[in-house]
């Protein structure tokens, strides 16, 4: 049970696509005009991920190393073809919507170097809540990217007015270059939250001063 939650705890915090890792930032900064298709886009590529990396914990043993590769390929084409038709059939709207990147998830690293370093070295479980944990990170992240731009761009959360009927909305945020800013100020917190834990033990006003001698932290693991 530990493992389980330590595989979705590092998908969505320690190892987040979107704002640790910078992964998949195509689909991130095209598709995030609005919150729902942040969200249909991250669902879409959780479903092929947890798929393919089930699928390839299961032929990890048989699959033979000189072809990995390219049947991995095969595998996430498969299931995202899948996803697609699937997509096209129940959620038209929003398949419209997402257009060309749907079929583009075959080609997004997040999901190939998960098989590759994760899915083809460990057990099926264990590989299925790591595309779980992943999923939901990207999810996550193209979700709240997704829901800044739509809200200051057009005032509205999910397709729903939120803002007054007088706002305004800056319409750059649902451009291609309000993607940019916004990924850029999540980052830039997402940065300052990790320095400020990697600093809490020491002292004084900021941060590590470089000078080691003189560090309380150093002192104390000396004593």
């Amino acid at each position: 049970m530990k493992g389980i939650l330590e595989r979705l705890y590092n998908g969505i915090v320690k190892e987040n696509p979107t704002f640790v890792l910078m992964l998949g930032m195509c689909p991130t900064l095209a598709v995030t005009t609005g919150a729902k298709n942040g969200l249909g886009m991250g669902l879409a590529t959780m479903a092929v991920l947890v798929m393919s990396n089930m699928l390839i914990s299961l032929l990890r043993k048989v699959i033979p190393q000189g072809v990995r590769v390219p049947v991995y390929i095969i595998i996430i084409a498969s299931f995202v073809t899948i996803v697609e038709m699937l997509m096209h059939a129940y959620v038209t709207s929003l398949y419209s919507s997402l257009g060309i990147f749907i079929p583009l998830i075959v080609v997004n690293c997040i999901i190939f170097g998960r098989a590759e370093t994760y899915a083809s070295k460990n057990s099926v479980i264990y590989s299925i809540f790591d595309g779980i944990g992943i999923g939901l990170g990207f999810t996550i992240g193209l979700t709240v990217i997704g829901l800044i731009r739509e809200l200051i761009g057009s005032g509205t959360a999910f397709g729903f007015q939120v803002m007054p009927e007088s706002y305004e909305g800056v319409s750059i945020f649902v451009m291609a270059p309000g993607a940019f800013f916004v990924l850029a100020i999540l980052c830039a917190i997402q940065n300052k939250l990790k320095l400020k834990g990697a600093n809490r033990h020491t002292k004084g006003n900021g941060g590590c001063s470089g000078n080691c001698a003189s560090c309380p932290s150093a002192k104390e693991a000396e004593e």
